[in-house]
């Protein structure tokens, strides 16, 4: 809610767990509870501008304003709700072709239509084939210095340069082909060619009821 012009797409699970009409209903009371809540915010923020614009002294809440009404300009675009039985691979699918079919909507995505220079696909390309080699560590994590200094062994990337490749790297992170915390100190000199490692590592590591399952543990 606090991204300009986000896009939500509600999706419902379980829908297995359902009878027809109840998968309807329930996808109808999602939508009315997600405009309720949106309704609600827009009257919250309207309620906090006017105490301060009201207020004996609004000067010293200046900040505070701007930051509320910036807040209020914000546009939050919620897509229709789609039901998904994520143990059928077929809703699956069809929730995967949803995603992509909204995503090429320009009305929906502005900036879908912007054509990224050639170097952005050639370095791509290079990246898989680095993170699909047979020396890279199943872990995917490559030092930054080092991906440029293996990308630029390709005749065609000679002389791509650190500040371009981060560029890049920002956009194939968006785009979840690679993953780079560049905003964390500790780990903006490292990249991970294999997102999929991470979500297996915080699957290890994150688990429903761990304190219990560690203490049962003698």
């Amino acid at each position: 809610m606090r991204v300009p012009n986000s896009v939500v797409l509600p999706v419902g699970t379980h829908v297995d767990c359902c009878q027809e009409e109840e998968v309807e209903e329930k996808s109808r009371d999602i939508m009315a509870k997600i405009k309720g809540m949106l309704a609600e915010r827009k009257s919250n923020l309207a309620h906090f501008i006017d105490n301060l614009e009201g207020s004996e002294e609004p000067e010293f809440y200046m900040d505070q304003w701007e930051r509320l009404k910036e807040m209020e300009s914000c546009t939050l675009t919620i897509l229709n709700l789609v039901a998904v039985n994520c143990m059928d691979r077929h809703d699956i699918k069809k929730l995967e072709a949803t995603i992509l079919e909204h995503v090429k909507n320009e009305e929906v995505f502005p900036e879908v239509v912007r054509v990224l220079p050639p170097i952005y696909k050639q370095v791509e390309a290079a990246i898989v084939g680095v993170a699909q080699s047979e020396e890279m560590a199943v872990h995917g994590m490559m030092d930054l210095q080092y991906l440029l200094s293996k990308l630029s062994q390709c005749e065609h990337l000679a002389n791509l340069s650190r500040e371009l490749l981060q560029d890049i790297l920002r956009y194939l992170h968006r785009i979840g082909l690679v993953v780079w915390y560049e905003e964390i100190k500790n780990l903006e000199s490292t990249v991970f060619l294999q997102p999929t490692f991470l979500i297996t590592m915080f699957k290890l590591l994150v688990r429903y009821r761990l304190v219990q399952q560690l203490e049962c543990i003698s």
